[in-house]
């Protein structure tokens, strides 16, 4: 069962985003009304999901999101905000959230980003994604334009990710040990400059390397 902690300042969404979860199977450990209130309740409750509202009293959502990844890197945070502004949305990514999606998403949508970001899958509101791809795209490339070169294998792996394969499947599916298969990924990342998974499915997406 994922833990989850839910931060907003409005109580009847807060409570309605803790009902939606509930309900849903997810585990919900703790609430909070402000970053500052997020940060003192987060050590205790271990959440490996938080649902964090940006627009906060005090500490800023994007701020929360730092220090929650900070103090614990294993943890991941789905924006949940009224916002679509691409300043925020950039400042949320930037500060390490998995995750951005808009209150006027449904309840399934909502249910299914924890979800994802829980495995560790960037998941963003259509129409977000491509601004956020296309930003670590010009984070990335090369001072030429030019993206760095990768080996075939490379490319295969990096296809597999892109289509949110566990590294066990991409093992199964090249008929390689899952050892290579990490360190594929690792050289990956080494040669994009990229810190994680998350950023290497955003480049490979946006390489258009999930299509079939």
């Amino acid at each position: 069962m994922t833990r989850v902690l839910v931060v907003d300042d409005h109580p009847m969404w807060r409570e309605a985003v803790e009902r939606d979860l509930t309900e849903a199977g997810f585990e919900v450990v703790a609430v909070a009304g402000s970053g500052e209130e997020a940060l003192r309740r987060a050590p205790a409750a271990r959440p490996q999901v938080a649902v964090v509202d940006l627009q906060l009293p005090g500490i800023s959502g994007v701020e929360v999101t730092a220090e929650l990844i900070r103090a614990d890197p294993t943890s991941r945070v789905l924006v949940l905000s009224a916002s679509g502004e691409r300043e925020d949305v950039l400042a949320a990514v930037k500060a390490g959230a998995t995750g951005y999606l808009v209150k006027s998403a449904s309840r399934e949508e909502l249910i299914a980003a924890v979800r994802s970001v829980a495995a560790g899958d960037a998941v963003f509101t259509p129409g977000l994604a491509g601004l956020v791809l296309g930003e670590f795209r010009r984070l990335h490339e090369g001072p030429d334009g030019d993206a760095p070169e990768l080996t075939p294998r490379e490319i295969e792996v990096l296809r597999l990710v892109a289509k949110c394969r566990s590294y066990k499947q991409i093992a199964e599916e090249l008929v390689i040990s899952h050892r290579t298969v990490q360190n594929h990924v690792q050289n990956t990342l080494r040669k994009l400059q990229l810190h994680n998974r998350v950023e290497l499915v955003r480049y490979a997406i946006d390489q258009g390397l999930d299509g079939d």
